[in-house]
Order: C-alpha cells, then structure tokens, then sequence
C-alpha cells in the first residue's frame, strides 16, 4: 500500500475521535474507545464472508452436543477467531434505539472468540460501552467505522463496472496503520508512553545490533524472538521485519516465531490485538498476560533472539513478594551455581528490577544450538554501578561478565524518550561471541549522536537518523576502538571488595562515678559479684584510665580465681562494655596468640609480631568494628590484593590488616572515567590578556570615579 492511501486511513480513524468523542472524552482517553473499535471493524470485515458458514457450524455443532468447538469454527472461518453472534456491524448500523442497540451491540461482543474476548477484556472495552449509549454516539461511531471512505478490508472495494476504488488492506499493512494509531495516542499521553512504546529509532538500532553480527550465518529454519516486557508489541514487530529482511537478503526462508509478557492490561490487549491483525493467529497465543518476575510464562522455553526495554527505577517489591521474600527466593532463573557458591543469589533491590528482566532472558537462552542466543535490552545507568559487591547488581554483572556474555554497552544520547531525559544505554549479549571479542567488552559512546526534532515528545527531543544507526552498528561490527568506542577485558570492570581492620585499643577506667554506674548495670543483671572485683581492681591499680586492656583481664582473672567467680563470656563482656573506653594510645586488645615458629607473622592477615609475658610469639588482635573500613582492589591490580595493601594502607595504618573471610568480588562499570574528557585549559596567553583587559577596564573605571569627584 503506498503511504498517502496509509496516511489518509490513519488520519481518518485519527479523525473519528475528533468527530464522535469530543467533549464526551477528554484527549488522553479517546485511544480507550478508538484502538479498540479498529480491532473489532478489522475483525468484522475479515469475517463478513464467512459470517452465514459460521452461524450454520455452529448450529451443527450445538445439535451434535460437541462442547470443543474452537478449532472447527477457526476453520470455518479461515481465521484464527470467529463470531456467533447473528450479527455485523452493518447490521448495527440503522439501530434506532439505543437501549435495542446497546443489547445487540454487547450480544454482538459476546460472539467472538476467547481470544478477542480476552483482548477486548483487558482493553475494558465493555465499560465504555454505558457512556457512549448515553451520550447517543455509539451508533455515530459505528457508522463512521463503516464510512465507504475507508476500506479495512482485505478485498478492494470495486464499482459497478469493476473499477478499483478503493484498494485492499492486507495484514502488514493493517498492523502498520494500527501500530501508527497507537504511537499517536501515546504521543498525546506522553506521561505514559515510555512505560511501554520504544522509539522506533531505538528499536530500530537494537533489532541491527542482534541481527547484523550474524546476518551471513542465518540459515533456512525457524527463529523464536522474545520479549518479556514487550509493551504493545512494537519491538518484537521491528525485531521480526528487520530478521525476515536480512533473511531473504541472504537467499534463507526463515519462519519466525514471536513471544512475549505484558503485566499492563490495556498495552497487553494491544500486543495481542496488533498480531490478530496482521493474521498471526498462532503468533497472538504466544503473547502471555502477566508479570515476567513473579509468574514466567515460558519457565521451559528457550529463545534464539531476545531483546526489551523493561521498567526501570520502577518497584517490583509485589514481585519478590510472591515469589516468597528476597531471602527465600528458589527460582532457579534468580539463585543459581556460579564459581564456588551453589547459591549465588541475583536478587535486586525491590526498589527497581531492571537487572531481573536481563537475568530472565539470559535464563532462557540456547546453549546447544550453533548462533546460541543474542540479547539486547534498554537500561538506565543504574544498571551500570549500582549495588555492592556481593549485593544483586553487582553479582548479575559478576555472572555475566565472568561467564563472557557481554559484548557491549552503548551509551545513547539524553532525550531518546518519551517519559524520561535521563542517559541510557542498551546491553548487548550473546553466549556465542566472536573470537575477535572473547573476553573483552566493548563501550562506545554515542551519546552525542543525534539529530533535534522539529518538536518536542514528551521528553524525546532527538532521534537517531539512519546514519547514525549504521555509524553505531558499524562501530560495534568492526569491534574496534576510537575516540567513542572503547574495548577493555573482561577483568577491567571487576575489583575486590577487601575489609580493613585495626585492633580495638580499651582504656579502662575505675575512676568512682564509672564504679557507681558499674555497680546499678550490675545490680540490674544480677551481677553484683562483679561489683566487689571491680572495687579490688581500682584498690590495687588505682583509678585510671588503665592502658593495658589485657593485662587488666589477666589481673581480673586472678582475682576471679582467687574468689571463686566464673569468668563466663557474659562477665567478660559486661566488664568491656561498662569499664572500657576505645583510646587510641591504650594497646591492642589480644584475641589469640601464637608460639613463634609454629605461626608466622602476616601483618596483612592481622599476624603480628608481639611479647606477651616477656615471651616472642605471634598475636591477632581484637578489630575494633568503629574503625572497620574496605577498600576496593583492582582485578587487574598487579600484584594482587597483598600489593595493593602493601603499598596503599600499612604505610598509612601499619596496624591494619586484612580479614579474607570478608572479602568480596563485585563489578560496577563506568563510562564517565573511560570517556571524560576535562575542558581544555587556556593558554597562558588567553590568562595574560583577560589580566590586561581588566586591568585597563579598573584603571578606566578609577580615572572616571577620580575624575568624577573632581
């Protein structure tokens, strides 16, 4: 169909709601009636010549007692849906009364198969139904639907004498027209337009940099596209066209095979709407209502081609939920055997799950097959550094990267979308990288790209033109670096979360009023043994502060033998917690101690070298958990972690150490250190001759203030 019949199509559905909805609806909820009326006229007029085979095979069937009657009435009517009821809309067109048409409007709904009534269902189209009876302007819509200006028809409309008057409307070309209905009614609610519309552009560069790579290796065969957060399907529509396209370039016939989840109702029943009408039957059954996270509805299925723009800095706290609370999550897409933990945990904060979407797909991909599977999906830069080691985000770029899956992250311009300004970027990843890029990841920044819109969408200000999708898809098939594309190793993004340590120093004081206080603690937690000890320890040590933590305990503990107390570790601790004060000059607070030669002293472990009674041995010190601190290590540090301690801490804190219990690896990526670029500097020059001119300028303003006065 050429574009101006596809045009004047548009802008006529465009103008019904103008027409007939006006000051009934207000602009933002005219898609509520429009979308869903262009799927029941498209669907009318397909069934229209099957409409008396139906309604006798039905009548078959009733009498037969047959229950099952799906598949025969499909059949019958050469579609993948049908209607039973006796009704067209052009029977519903010269309804007088409106309660007589209200009645046999809903009867006519009631007709269709399960398949529309679950996308009319979750459109709500039925609730609109009692404001436009009362507003007398469901006929009105009816007819316009059915203007002979028109024709959503797959036959052309013909004149007397068989002249063409109208031409045919085929599948593609209907799904074009609604899907430019539906970009237009979320241009006019752009507040919501980007929780589920890409920009075309986007897609557009998302589809080449899945595709492209291995356009030479697509063979004759079947092709499973997925999108867990598929919106109205319009990714998974660019995604099919552009592989069908590269397909038959190459000479291959493909078959290809969408799926897809959608938790919003209304985009859901647009999704499912959009394949109906561009006759995929098959395909619309594959499009599944409900949240990807919680309630997978392809837990077994495996994909050849993945890519989605999810939620992102979006809660799916109702998710984690249902899927039983963040510390008893079993789903094996989320908790699975990465290097030496059987229960590596990727669970996000439940503030945003952006990162859980990626996890999904990278759970569904094909691992015996010869392309594998290829990803790409939409996120915003949280994605690239938020998180700790150890924590979720960190632990799905630790997974991915460790298992070399990421190809690449594209910076995109500010402004892409609808609803948002902030900076994105799309990951790409395949578990069949090239040689070229085994190991590596490659960065580019092409967040300068862009071309202005003559007019603002929401936030959308600029776009990608067709240059700048082939200068980016270029960049990342050559896999080369240039001042916006950057390719480090693997290891390049990841560190090691170490934990430093420095001994707890106690000062003990037994001054009166501590004692007082001791005494009422004691008293409170039946301790009052304690009370006497301490009151012999000030008579002989005296008042304090006392320095030596340790030797404090080895007088305590004679004194408890000596009087018949046990020293059990709830003594000990009340005697730390209630006499004791951190002090930086008191000495190191034992933990163990060692025999020299048996142990041997590593100051970067915490084994040092110490007398304790006069005798050399090697001690550990209590860590005093205030001055607990961590440092991130490079994996590329040379050297390693005992390097990295021993050239930037002991030198600063010689009695630090390191707890290997503690540490962690985590991976955060960032794009503003590999591509910051610092304004240029002036030359001394510039300097000198701003210097001048404001001297100049002074003298001038002093001359005139003198002058002035006199």
């Amino acid at each position: 169909m050429n574009h101006v019949i596809h045009t004047s199509i548009v802008n006529f559905i465009w103008g019904i709601a103008d027409d007939v909805l006006r000051d009934i609806y207000v602009r933002g909820k005219y898609r509520d009636v429009i979308l869903p009326m262009t799927v029941i006229r498209r669907l009318d007029v397909l069934l229209e010549p099957s409409k008396e085979k139906v309604l006798g095979m039905k009548r078959k069937l009733d009498q037969a007692g047959i229950a099952n009657q799906h598949a025969a009435l499909c059949q019958t009517a050469g579609e993948a849906f049908y209607n039973v009821s006796p009704f067209t809309l052009r029977d519903l067109k010269n309804r007088a009364r409106q309660q007589q048409l209200k009645v046999d409007f809903e009867a006519y709904l009631d007709g269709f198969s399960p398949n529309v009534q679950e996308i009319l269902g979750k459109f709500k189209f039925r609730d609109q139904i009692p404001t436009l009876i009362e507003a007398d302007i469901l006929g009105h819509l009816i007819e316009k639907f059915l203007d002979g200006r028109i024709n959503l028809s797959p036959k052309p409309v013909l004149d007397v004498d068989g002249n063409e008057l109208l031409p045919a409307l085929d599948n593609h070309s209907m799904g074009t027209i609604f899907e430019e209905l539906i970009r237009r009614f979320n241009e006019e609610n752009n507040e919501e337009a980007g929780e589920h519309f890409t920009p075309r552009d986007v897609v557009k560069l998302m589809a080449d940099l899945i595709f492209l790579p291995v356009a030479d290796d697509i063979e004759s065969g079947t092709y499973l596209v997925y999108d867990g957060a598929c919106g109205t399907g319009g990714m998974l529509t660019v995604a099919e066209e552009r592989l069908a396209e590269l397909a038959a370039n190459h000479g291959k016939d493909v078959s290809i095979h969408l799926y897809g989840q959608e938790v919003q109702p209304e985009t859901y029943a647009i999704s499912k709407a959009d394949l109906l009408l561009k006759g995929e039957g098959g395909g619309a059954d594959n499009i599944k209502y409900g949240s990807t996270l919680s309630k997978d509805a392809f837990p077994s299925q495996e994909f050849d081609f993945m890519l989605s723009n999810p939620p992102y800095g979006k809660s799916w706290k109702t998710d984690l939920e249902h899927l039983g609370g963040k510390s008893d999550i079993k789903d094996p897409r989320f908790v699975t055997q990465h290097g030496d933990d059987p229960e590596f945990t990727m669970i996000t904060r439940s503030s945003d799950g952006q990162l859980m979407f990626l996890v999904n797909k990278l759970a569904k991909m094909k691992h015996s097959t010869r392309l594998g599977s290829r990803i790409a999906q939409v996120h915003n830069g949280s994605s690239l550094f938020t998180g700790d080691a150890g924590q979720g985000e960190s632990n799905i770029r630790r997974w991915i990267i460790e298992n070399d899956w990421l190809e690449a992250i594209i910076a995109l311009p500010e402004n892409m979308f609808y609803n948002t300004g902030i900076a994105t970027y799309i990951w790409v990843l395949s578990n069949r990288k090239s040689a070229l890029r085994q190991g590596q990841v490659q960065l580019i920044d092409a967040s300068e790209l862009c071309t202005a819109l003559r007019k603002n969408l929401g936030s959308k200000n600029c776009e990608l033109s067709a240059e700048h999708i082939a200068e980016i898809t270029e960049l990342f098939l050559e896999c080369k670096e240039s001042d916006i594309s950057k390719i480090f190793p693997n290891q390049a993004f990841g560190y090691w979360k170490v934990s430093v340590d420095r001994p707890l120093r106690l000062a003990v004081d037994l001054s009166p009023a501590r004692l007082e206080r001791f005494e009422r603690v004691c008293a409170k937690a039946k301790e009052e043994s304690l009370v006497s000890l301490a009151l012999r320890m000030a008579k002989t040590l005296g008042a304090g502060p006392y320095l030596d933590f340790n030797a404090f305990m080895q007088a305590v503990e004679a004194d408890a033998a000596e009087h018949d107390i046990k020293l059990i570790a709830k003594r000990k601790k009340l005697l730390q917690t209630e006499l004791c004060d951190t002090n930086e000059t008191a000495a190191p607070v034992l933990k163990k101690i060692h025999k020299a030669g048996k142990v041997f002293p590593d100051p970067v472990h915490g084994l040092f070298e110490a007398k304790v009674n006069g005798k050399p041995c090697v001690v550990e010190y209590e860590p005093d958990t205030a001055l607990r601190d961590s440092e991130q290590v490079p994996l590329l540090e040379e050297g390693g972690i005992e390097a990295f301690f021993r050239r930037e801490v002991l030198p600063y804190t010689p009695d630090a150490w390191i707890d290997p219990t503690k540490t962690q690896v985590g991976y955060e990526i960032s794009f503003t250190r590999h591509f910051y670029k610092p304004a240029p500097m002036r030359s001394l020059g510039e300097i000198r001759a701003e210097l001048l001119e404001l001297q100049q300028e002074g003298e001038g303003l002093l001359e005139e203030i003198v002058g002035h006065e006199a």
